[in-house]
């Protein structure tokens, strides 16, 4: 699903090629004076403006014209939920990335944002003295402002309207990794060019749906379930986004919302049956393993795999041990390449692979290392995929 902006002004002209352009807005002294020594460390992004406070942004950002802004939610005079709309109507394509700390009611406050039209968000560390906290934050927050800022220069912004907040058939929300060495990133695959091969279908039936994502996964996992109930009703759906403790409870939360099914973090050991959607809990990876006739959960508090905790490997390649080739994957919008591996291994057992494709997706990442790699039997938008997953688990194999 792509970015969503709001506001009713007309789109900025696109800046020639040259650093993103950052705004940082937060009434942090100390977090302001971080990241902008990290940003002004690399050498495709400049710091554009440091201010205290939303109404500064609000303000200026004309002035200013940023590519990126980090915007804290909690400030004095004018707060980041209430200064994310006006600095969206003043300019409708730029890149808000929320920041907060990891609180149930900071998490709340960024999954409203992302409905109003805020690319990502970022959990802040609760102390910058902890070096390992810092690090972590560093390395996201450079990655973020990167990706997000290089989908916008590469293609026009498109207006369109903001998820609304969740609701029955609704959604928000997005990324962030949590335990994570502060190490490059995995390789993105550059945007393809032509058409990108695919591989029949399995003659298999899928017994399981899995699904991975990332950056912009929430709102795309909140669309996507919306449309999978006959689907949900017969087979298990587990689900691995790449997103932090307290986020993903309240992302379980949403997507029990919007699917009208039940859905919540797994539990280590609870067996796995139809009729319910498992999302891997912030800060563990999620496999599934075999209890006698059933298949089971198991959490486990490993190192990152491909930066991330949770990710998405460890569920696809650990699923293949309980439903070898009956099984379907879809890789959603993020960031590096979680899910190709696994996806991978998947197709060698027998199964399938969707990737959404790169129009439709906040970044693609995740999608385009599994489609560049050669194992999709489909590259679709988000909006057809949920259509094509029922008819697969429907009997269709085309």
């Amino acid at each position: 699903m792509s970015v969503s902006f709001a506001g009713n002004s007309t789109t900025s002209p696109s800046r020639e090629a040259g650093p993103l352009r950052v705004m940082i807005v937060d009434d942090s002294v100390v977090i302001r004076g971080l990241i902008s020594r990290w940003v002004g460390a690399e050498h495709d992004m400049e710091v554009a403006a440091s201010l205290r406070t939303g109404l500064e942004a609000v303000n200026q950002i004309e002035r200013i014209n940023p590519d990126v802004a980090v915007l804290d939610i909690e400030m004095p005079e004018l707060d980041g939920i209430s200064a994310l709309p006006q600095l969206l109507a003043k300019k409708r394509d730029l890149v808000i990335i929320m920041a907060s700390t990891l609180t149930r009611r900071n998490a709340e406050i960024s999954f409203k944002a992302l409905s109003l039209g805020a690319a990502d968000y970022i959990p802040k560390p609760e102390s910058t003295r902890e070096a390992s906290a810092a690090d972590i934050f560093h390395h996201d927050l450079i990655q973020k402002i990167r990706h997000l800022g290089a989908r916008l220069r590469r293609k026009p912004a498109v207006a369109s309207p903001p998820l609304a907040p969740a609701s029955p058939s609704a959604a928000p929300a997005v990324r962030g990794p949590v335990a994570r060495p502060a190490a490059p990133a995995p390789a993105v695959p550059a945007p393809s060019s032509g058409i990108l091969s695919t591989r029949p279908f399995s003659s298999q039936a899928p017994k399981v749906l899995l699904i991975g994502s990332s950056t912009g996964g929430p709102q795309a996992l909140m669309a996507l379930v919306t449309e999978l109930g006959p689907v949900i009703d017969r087979f298990p759906v587990l689900i691995t986004q790449h997103m932090p403790p307290t986020f993903t409870t309240i992302l379980a939360e949403h997507l029990a919302r919007s699917s009208r099914k039940p859905a919540a973090e797994a539990v280590d050991g609870e067996l796995v049956k139809p009729g319910r959607i498992y999302l891997a809990p912030g800060g563990k990876h999620m496999r599934v393993v075999r209890n006698g006739a059933d298949a089971a959960i198991a959490l486990d508090d490993g190192p990152a795999v491909n930066f991330c905790k949770p990710a998405v490997d460890p569920l696809f390649t650990s699923a293949i041990d309980i439903w070898h080739g009956n099984i379907l994957s879809v890789i959603l919008t993020g960031m590096g390449s979680d899910g190709m591996r696994g996806g991978k291994d998947i197709v060698a057992a027998g199964g399938s692979v969707i990737a959404q494709d790169e129009a439709s997706s906040v970044v693609w990442g995740m999608p385009g290392a599994a489609a560049n790699a050669g194992i999709c039997s489909a590259i679709l938008p988000l909006n057809q995929i949920g259509s094509k997953v029922n008819r697969l688990f429907a009997g269709d194999r085309t």
